[in-house]
């Protein structure tokens, strides 16, 4: 553990959150954390944290105090999200994270961006899909990362902030519960989704979009520059999983009209 790692004051929003959560239990050893709830009773005992509603920028103005780096993973997370809520959440939301983060002086903001961002590319079976193609949004929850996306350009281009985006896949345990060929490529686990924010945090590069997947064999989604740029190596795969058996389809197995309701 480097003297860099352990100076670094590390916010994580949504730590009441599935992902919010695992990252805050196992970066405490690694980081001087700060934990970001919306209510007080949510905040395990002992802990340090910060209570803010998104949309409001003084309250979250004033999580930034003091912070190196924040790990933006609270909001409206379904791709079935309604507008009023991506609206709140993902677009207020992440311009008050951005505005606030560099009111502060906050060197680095790793955002949770999503692969719904480029989701019609895999209603459409157009694969495979490069983290720099253009943005084909899959839902309006989609559409705000994409807003999210192009937001940290602007802020990384006009102050200098340092925006990380990590378009994160399907993060679940047990990703053979999952029906869809197209889910378990995009599984994330658990300990390659740690991986990949610790190298987001830490990694040389100020900007980037990037793909956070596990190293699923039929995975459709590059992760050339997750691997070269953050030095990421996922370590698991879901077809290494007990019981796991892969039925690989040339070109890749077909997605339902629908995608992602009910994903």
């Amino acid at each position: 553990m480097t003297d860099a790692t352990t100076d670094r004051r590390v916010l994580i929003t949504g730590a009441h959150g599935g992902v919010g959560s695992q990252l805050a239990r196992e970066l405490a050893a690694e980081y001087d954390l700060v934990l970001h709830f919306r209510r007080a009773e949510d905040a395990p005992p002992g802990t340090e944290y910060r209570l803010a509603e998104l949309d409001e920028y003084d309250q979250v103005r004033a999580m930034m105090e003091g912070v190196d780096t924040v790990v933006h993973m609270a909001g409206a997370s379904s791709p079935e999200s309604s507008w009023e809520a991506v609206l709140t959440a993902n677009i207020i939301g992440v311009r008050n994270v951005l505005e606030g983060a560099r009111d502060a002086g906050v060197r680095r903001v790793v955002l949770a961006s999503s692969n719904h961002a480029m989701g019609m590319y895999d209603r459409y079976e157009q694969w495979p899909v490069y983290p720099d193609q253009l943005q084909r949004a899959d839902s309006l929850y989609g559409v705000s990362k994409v807003f999210g996306e192009s937001l940290g350009r602007f802020y990384h281009d006009e102050h200098g902030l340092d925006v990380i985006n990590l378009r994160i896949g399907w993060v679940a345990e047990d990703p053979l519960a999952a029906e869809e060929d197209v889910l378990r490529a995009m599984w994330l686990s658990p300990g390659d989704c740690l991986r990949v924010v610790r190298r987001a945090i830490e990694a040389q590069v100020r900007f980037g979009i990037y793909y956070a997947i596990s190293n699923n064999p039929n995975r459709r989604w590059s992760m050339t520059n997750t691997q070269l740029e953050l030095g990421y190596r996922p370590q698991d795969a879901w077809t290494d999983l007990p019981g796991a058996h892969e039925h690989v389809v040339e070109g890749g197995a077909a997605v339902r009209d629908d995608w992602p309701l009910g994903s």
